[in-house]
């Protein structure tokens, strides 16, 4: 797996809660025409949402008979936005016969200072705290009771990390259900506590199920002012421009720049598209049924705002001059100059960071994990073929000056289709020409003697990848099992080619690159026939302060899925910490691809469980994480792997930049 585009048919703490607040976007937008019916016990705008004592309320209450004395009580997190939360903490004290306390939470915002301002302990040292999570006979239960506006109603849940037992969990719904008027529901917060409620059989709802409610959440926040575009076919989407918000149905595979990006299915966190958008610095979000909610808008200029907990969608009377983000747009002037002395064909093994002016950063830093992952996991056997012949084949065919011809050409700048068209050739000269007769000898030559004439990925590692501020993900071409000696010369022609790719050449274009100045070096690799397959990143994506945590993506089969991003991965959080495994979503895929004996891919149904790491699994990926960053220079990473059997192997590893 890796981000370029492929080949393949279409297809308890308070920072602990800070951070569910962001995963919990789950909200109506402001330009909604349909207002959703507020709870009973819903705070409206404008209400205090801060954790400073109140002027009144009593300390804590046994009981809680009516929304207003829950309110009293609460802590409300973005009150009167999308992601209004309003809760309040409990203590049981089991050694007082499960006697409970509703905190005043805006008073007393840890259970642990409660307890101790409360005396009812003599001391709570740091020890006797942790028991409280970690011992099956410990004397308190420390939870939290929200209010869940998009179920709607009444949760009750505990720290991800906290070991509950079968009878402490019994225990705690007897007595917040004795004391609590309204029907309320257990919340998981890890795999653990969601085998857990399944054994007891009481009523609950998991964190996933949560999730799957949400009606909005923040991909990249920023505002933008352009022309909203309802996109519903490929030739909508092939004539978006720069000024232009497309709101989409899903995540495409791939995307010129454009203004602003809304889509209406749930995605992954770190598709191609989302990637490209934060690279862009535009609004991204997800609006449950945007197209219907936002269909009054086609094809009128509008400004879109994104925040971290709502959307907003106005339109203008005028357009501005120049309609585009307001977050200014990360450039490189200037791509790394490549090294043209080195012409032999080089196995992984070989490459260290060093090497990133011959072969590329992806190649340079695939070189070093091979050297120091093993044996937790490996790198594909592989070799790059480095800069030098791409540059001996744009000499050849002339392209640099078939480029030139081409911005000539009258409409180049001014129509993308007149661009997208002449690119097409342009790849098509470059892909179908007669292979140099010494590289291809050479090229066999390598395949043979390193790998045997096993299937192999032909992956892109250019010099405008994985740079600061243009990552480059999913611009370049891969293809993917490549079995022939005759197809493995046409599939690095396809990659040199996918230089000019349109969404490539238009992203470089927006970013401030030189477009002569692009250079490909190639990876060669031994294809691996993956189980399941995905991305990581080695801190939450969501709180840049949580770097204990590991984001993880999965699916089923071979990778190129994951990053396509098109349907939703199984998405879980792994906490070095508490050692607990969040799950954020199971897999939205009914398909995976699997390589084909004579080449290629294909699309196989998937059938039985959606669920696709273990608990086991992830935390040996979450290990890896740590270990990959280490050797990359301590820089968090966004790292590519797959599972074979029992092995991990890591594909490919960049800095992360949020």
């Amino acid at each position: 797996m890796d981000r370029s585009r492929t080949r393949v048919p279409s297809s308890a703490s308070v920072v602990w809660w800070a951070t569910l607040l962001l995963l919990l976007a789950c909200a109506t937008s402001a330009v909604a025409q349909t207002a959703r019916k507020p709870s009973p016990y819903e705070v409206r705008p404008g209400a205090d949402t801060t954790a400073t004592a109140p002027n009144t309320g009593p300390d804590f209450l046994p009981r809680i008979h009516t929304g207003a004395q829950f309110l009293q009580l609460a802590r409300v997190y973005n009150a009167g936005t999308a992601l209004e939360l309003p809760h309040l903490i409990f203590v049981i004290d089991r050694q007082a016969g499960n006697r409970i306390y509703y905190v005043n939470t805006p008073r007393h915002a840890l259970h642990e200072q409660f307890v101790r301002q409360q005396r009812l302990v003599r001391s709570l040292d740091k020890a006797t705290l942790n028991a409280q999570y970690r011992d099956p006979n410990r004397r308190f239960l420390f939870g939290t009771l929200a209010w869940q506006q998009d179920l709607p109603g009444y949760t009750y849940e505990f720290w991800e990390g906290d070991q509950l037992t079968a009878a402490l969990l019994r225990e705690t719904d007897a007595a917040v259900r004795a004391s609590f008027a309204e029907p309320v529901r257990f919340k998981t917060n890890s795999t653990q506590h969601d085998a857990l409620a399944r054994s007891t059989g009481l009523a609950f709802v998991t964190q996933e199920a949560l999730l799957r409610e949400q009606r909005f959440l923040p991909l990249n926040t920023g505002s933008a002012e352009g022309r909203l575009r309802i996109v519903r076919t490929q030739a909508q989407l092939d004539a978006l421009s720069p000024r232009d918000i497309p709101v989409l149905d899903e995540v495409p595979i791939a995307l010129a720049p454009v203004a602003g990006l809304v889509t209406q299915r749930p995605s992954t966190l770190l598709s191609h598209v989302n990637l490209l958008a934060k690279g862009w610095g535009i609004p991204n979000v997800y609006v449950r049924d945007a197209l219907q909610t936002l269909r009054q808008y086609d094809g009128r200029w509008v400004s879109l705002q994104v925040t971290a907990n709502d959307y907003r969608v106005t339109p203008l009377k005028r357009p501005a001059r120049t309609p585009a983000s307001s977050t200014p747009r990360p450039t490189v002037r200037n791509l790394p100059r490549p090294d043209l002395s080195v012409s032999a064909l080089t196995p992984l093994a070989s490459l260290r960071a060093r090497d990133s002016r011959q072969c590329g950063v992806k190649a340079a830093n695939l070189g070093t994990l091979k050297a120091v992952l093993p044996p937790a996991a490996s790198v594909p056997v592989g070799f790059c073929i480095p800069f030098t012949h791409y540059q001996a084949m744009s000499e050849r065919l002339g392209i640099a000056e078939r480029l030139q011809t081409l911005q000539r050409r009258t409409g180049f700048d001014s129509d993308p289709n007149v661009r997208r068209e002449a690119l097409a050739a342009l790849r098509a000269e470059i892909a179908n020409a007669a292979p140099d007769p010494a590289f291809q000898r050479d090229l066999d030559r390598q395949w043979q003697s390193q790998l045997k004439g096993a299937a192999v990925f032909v992956r892109s590692s250019s010099n405008s990848e994985d740079l600061p501020g243009f990552s480059g993900a999913g611009l370049y071409t891969t293809v993917p099992n490549v079995t022939r000696t005759e197809a493995v010369a046409k599939a690095v022609q396809t990659v040199w080619a996918s230089v000019y790719n349109f969404e490539a050449y238009e992203a470089r274009a927006a970013a401030g690159l030189p477009q002569d100045a692009v250079s490909m070096a190639v990876l060669v690799q031994r294809a691996a026939p993956s189980d399941s397959s995905g991305v990581m990143i080695t801190r939450d994506p969501f709180d840049a302060s949580r770097k204990h945590i590991t984001y993880i993506s999965a699916k089923r089969g071979l990778g190129i899925r994951v990053v396509e991003g098109k349907r939703q991965a199984e998405q879980v959080m792994y906490s070095n910490w508490s050692k607990a495994v969040q799950v954020l979503s199971r897999s939205a895929e009914d398909t995976q691809l699997v390589a084909q004996a004579g080449g290629g891919v294909r699309e196989v149904a998937i059938t039985g469980s959606r669920q696709v790491l273990t608990d086991a699994l992830i935390a040996r990926l979450a290990r890896l994480g740590v270990t990959t960053k280490q050797a990359l220079g301590g820089v968090d990473q966004d790292i590519e792997w797959a599972v074979v059997g029992d092995e991990i192997l890591i594909l490919q590893s960049r800095p992360y930049t949020p």
